[in-house]
């Protein structure tokens, strides 16, 4: 289930119109490892995940990874970017091979953990290609998000390999609400 309220997860500031870099960041708004792409991967396992721990990871990881994609979809339209679409920087649209289909958990949290290390790399690519210091702090808490993601994936994966009991996938959970930052 999700929920919708009315503010973004992280302030989006940027300090002076950019359009050339607002086309850039549509790669993180409809390009292969965008946000968009990540969200859908993630609803897509966990439909498909047995363990409801790590099903319920899944759902909120996928969450929030809608919430990013507001953050980006906001700076685009501040930078002076061009209309929101489901396409990269060069205009490609978004296609359904960019979601891995695998259905083995094992599988899928390994699909998940490389999506994230994909998207972190994208966005350390595009902190380098802007010296906007308001646009470079959310894009420095993007990649940040991105991290704790992987780990958790890489957690999830590591208890099930270890065969761990169904009961300690619950700190997961726990482990993930007490991500964010608390200012």
């Amino acid at each position: 289930m999700f929920k919708y309220f009315n503010g973004l997860l992280y302030s989006v500031e940027v300090s002076y119109p950019d359009p050339e870099f607002g086309r850039v960041m549509l790669e993180h708004y409809g390009g292969k490892d965008s946000e968009f792409s990540a969200a859908t991967q993630y609803i897509n396992h966990s439909q498909n995940m047995p363990n409801p721990y790590i099903r319920e990871l899944l759902n909120m990881i996928a969450a929030e990874e809608h919430s990013h994609m507001e953050m980006v979809a906001v700076s685009i339209q501040k930078l002076g970017g061009p209309p929101l679409c489901y396409v990269n920087s060069q205009g490609v649209p978004w296609c359904l091979e960019y979601i891995d289909q695998s259905l083995d958990p094992v599988a899928m949290l390994q699909a998940d953990a490389e999506a994230e290390i994909r998207a972190r790399q994208l966005y350390n690519l595009h902190l380098t290609m802007t010296c906007d210091p308001k646009l470079q702090k959310m894009i420095q808490f993007l990649g940040s998000r991105e991290d704790v993601h992987k780990y958790l994936f890489e957690k999830a994966r590591d208890l099930i390999l270890q065969n761990a009991p169904l009961d300690s996938f619950r700190k997961l959970i726990t482990e993930y609400r007490m991500s964010f930052p608390t200012s």
